[in-house]
């Protein structure tokens, strides 16, 4: 008797075949990423352990401490609320009926009605937030934080979500365009192409996304440019200029950042920082951002975000094809996007934790390397005092809120640090 290779069997065999593609991507994703997490994370990077934070009251008065207390509760109340509606809508609209409606809706070409549903889908979730970063804005306001005109911070909350837009509907179009051309290896193909535009958008971004939020400057001839070149002579990283944002039509708050790798590397300094630090401070501002770029900092944390790419696309593989096997739509379909979203949504906040825990510890080393550098702890403890004060960090944040949003040890652990050298 003749087998049954029906359209059943074989949309079967497809489903199997597309899960076995998808398991191995999510292994191969997995291990590219233990592997470059364990050789260029440094794991350990204070002998002896990070020592204990420094009494607060050592370092600030209790005016300051409880200003910055202040500020910082209203601030989590505010970021951590619009993550969580943020979520909320993602997975209502990706899980639910809404999301498939919209798209089934929509007529034209198949990349066309991709766009609509993420630029739709997109502005739904900013609206739904829209109240809580207002309300962050005024209250960074009311603390002297923002310098920025309500008119200013609207034409930059419009140019972050069409920047927002395009960086979620490229990869967004990638899915489905490899799920419509690829039957059965899409996940293997879209873990592989994401995790190249990972690498593309990292060398970009300080080209194409940051001129667009702000005016940069080369730092001018004089005392603080020579000492920037010495330092970064000393630490053997090439410096091809050191720029200066107008970061002050802003914030208040200092910071310097180095982004890019390769010919798009920069290291930046804030022009508050510039302008209102003492010399020694902004060199130790430098050495750190040059200690960051000495350990290609950027482009280690560009290759775990394509082997997470790698990772997520096999994740995602396996979690259509399950979702298709209880009848959902697959991912060459448009009515997969909301779906797509709110998985990818979720995916980040529950990847934050492990994001943020390495950033820690390359922000340490950055430390370290600052310290050995410029041999002079006492301005990076004036320097750490002094950010902390002027951003109103929380010198003692709840443990769990450190564990999963801070991406830098906490104020009193770096000038422990920095105690202890």
């Amino acid at each position: 008797m003749a087998e049954d290779v029906g359209p059943a069997s074989g949309a079967e065999e497809l489903s199997r075949q597309t899960m076995v593609v998808a398991v191995g991507t999510a292994l191969l994703g997995a291990a590219a990423f233990l592997l470059i997490a364990t050789s260029y994370v440094p794991w350990h990077p204070v002998a002896g352990g990070m020592p204990a934070p420094v009494d607060p009251s050592s370092v600030f008065t209790q005016a300051q401490i409880d200003r910055a207390e202040d500020y910082a509760h209203a601030a989590r109340f505010w970021s951590r609320s619009s993550l969580a509606v943020s979520l909320a809508v993602a997975l209502w609209l990706g899980l639910g009926r809404r999301g498939r409606a919209l798209a089934d809706r929509l007529r034209g070409p198949w990349w066309l009605r991709v766009l609509v549903v993420v630029a739709a889908l997109e502005v739904i979730g900013r609206v739904a937030t829209l109240p809580f970063a207002i309300g962050y804005q005024r209250r960074s306001l009311e603390a002297g934080l923002s310098t920025e005109a309500w008119s200013s911070w609207i034409v930059d909350l419009l140019k972050g979500e069409l920047v927002a837009i395009v960086a979620i509907a490229v990869p967004v179009l990638v899915v489905v365009a490899c799920a419509r051309r690829w039957t059965r290896a899409w996940p293997a193909v879209v873990g592989s192409v994401l995790a190249a535009l990972v690498v593309l958008g990292s060398f970009v971004y300080p080209l194409v996304v940051e001129p667009l939020f702000n005016h940069f400057e080369p730092l001018p001839d004089g005392p603080l440019r020579t000492a920037v070149l010495r330092v970064a002579a000393e630490e053997h990283v090439h410096v091809d200029d050191v720029l200066v944002a107008d970061a002050s039509r802003r914030t208040t708050t200092l910071n310097a950042y180095v982004s890019g790798f390769g010919s798009s590397r920069r290291v930046v300094l804030y022009d508050n920082l510039v302008d209102d630090v003492p010399r020694k401070q902004a060199i130790s501002v430098v050495a750190h951002e040059l200690g960051h770029a000495g350990h290609d900092d950027v482009l280690i944390g560009t290759a775990l975000g394509a082997a997470g790419a790698l990772l997520g696309g096999g994740l995602l593989g396996i979690a259509m094809v399950v979702c298709e096997r209880r009848g959902r739509p697959g991912a060459a379909q448009v009515a997969a996007v909301p779906m797509v979203l709110a998985l990818a949504a979720l995916a980040a906040v529950l990847s934050t934790p492990v994001q943020n825990g390495i950033s820690r510890q390359l922000e340490t080393r950055a430390d370290l390397v600052a310290l050995q550098a410029t041999n002079a702890p006492q301005p990076f403890i004036a320097l750490q005092r002094n950010l902390a004060i002027r951003s109103l960090a929380d010198p003692t944040p709840p443990a769990w809120s450190q564990w999963w949003f801070g991406s830098h040890p906490t104020v009193l652990q770096r000038i422990a640090l920095a105690r202890g050298f």
